[in-house]
């Protein structure tokens, strides 16, 4: 299960770039929960907390309980929009979670066992083809990260979406079959040195 992250918000009045620029005028950051066959709701962020959660790996797939007057909605970050130069954040869109309902949403993936891997001993390289994985899940089991145990991997064997841990009920997007997630490829060889060698 994805860790819930507790955020507190203001509520907003209006809607509008007025009303946007307003709130960032008092240093805050306008977002909108939508979504769950509701009404959107609009609120106003510490943007220290925005920028905090963008900073930390797995964001796309966090959970957030957001707390408005006293109400607590949870919700996924689904877009944030930047400042072109200064590069902070200047809005964002929340998707709200319903009970019940599927989400498509972007997992991590985390690799484990790399100082074990047989391949890897011998000079293998890993190759990750997949740093994340979109998925399809029930809203109330949005898994934090995958896990893939490259301990057993010997150069040119790979990981497939089967082997891959922590899948359950998450359907992939990828209309690829099993799709590869990484491999261990074949240590590059310096053919001059090695001719050098030779000579």
């Amino acid at each position: 299960m994805s860790k819930i992250t507790s955020i507190e918000a203001s509520a907003r009045a209006r809607a509008g770039k007025g009303a946007a620029r307003a709130t960032r005028r008092e240093g805050l950051v306008p977002a909108v929960v939508y979504g769950g066959n509701q009404e959107p709701t609009l609120i106003a962020l510490d943007p220290r907390v925005v920028i905090k959660g963008l900073q930390t790996s797995g964001w796309r797939s966090r959970v957030y309980e957001i707390t408005v007057d006293g109400k607590v909605e949870r919700a996924l970050i689904r877009d944030v929009q930047l400042h072109p130069v200064k590069d902070s954040p200047v809005h964002v869109d929340f998707l709200r979670l319903a009970a019940g309902s599927r989400v498509h949403v972007e997992v991590s993936v985390h690799f484990v066992g790399e100082e074990k891997s047989p391949g890897i001993k011998r000079g293998g390289m890993l190759n990750v083809v997949r740093h994340t994985v979109d998925v399809e899940v029930d809203a109330d089991r949005i898994p934090e990260f995958f896990t893939v145990d490259l301990g057993a991997l010997d150069i040119n064997d790979n990981v497939r979406w089967e082997d891959v841990k922590g899948t359950e009920g998450a359907t992939p997007v990828s209309h690829e079959p099993n799709f590869v997630i990484a491999s261990i490829a074949a240590p590059n060889v310096d053919t001059t040195a090695a001719e050098g060698a030779t000579a």
